[in-house]
């Protein structure tokens, strides 16, 4: 029985690609601020930090509070004004780093939400990268200030 678990340990080992074995992604302070009832739009934030050694990227992200998940970069255009535009290559995490998603920089935008994101509540998002699994994370709804940065400032109108 030992020499059998030792024989599925190692094949498990060996079958796991050689990225997961270096590429830790870790997933901190993910949160939300909340959301008017009429807004229809939010935005989730969090730190990505690659432990690993090779490089990878957020591709994209899910969740069932949104119909529509999009990686978003902050760029302030030549009048002064700020605007967000879909990240359509994804978000880089290089490896040894910590990839900051916050207001006014990268984000991920929660397109036509299906409630208002209220205090405290919390939802479920899963993060798909190029290299590493798929993680699912719990995004708290904190008590953000709606004028401060929050996606209520930005020009959403979506021009690309």
């Amino acid at each position: 029985m030992k020499k059998l678990l030792c024989v599925a340990a190692a094949a498990v080992a060996l079958s796991a690609p050689a990225w997961a074995q270096d590429n830790a992604l870790h997933v901190s302070n993910p949160y939300s601020r909340i959301t008017a009832p009429t807004v229809k739009m939010g935005a989730a934030f969090m730190e990505i930090t690659n432990h690993g050694t090779q490089d990878d990227v957020l591709l994209s992200g899910s969740t069932p509070v949104a119909k529509k998940v999009e990686l978003h970069h902050t760029v302030i255009d030549e009048h002064g004004v700020m605007k967000m535009r879909e990240s359509k290559d994804g978000i880089a995490l290089p490896a040894g780093k910590t990839v900051v998603l916050q207001p006014g920089g990268l984000h991920i935008m929660l397109i036509d939400l299906k409630q208002p994101l209220k205090l405290n509540d919390t939802y479920p998002m899963t993060l798909k990268f190029k290299n590493a699994p798929q993680q699912t994370v719990t995004i708290d709804v904190n008590n953000g200030k709606i004028t401060d940065m929050s996606t209520a400032d930005m020009d959403h109108s979506m021009h690309h």
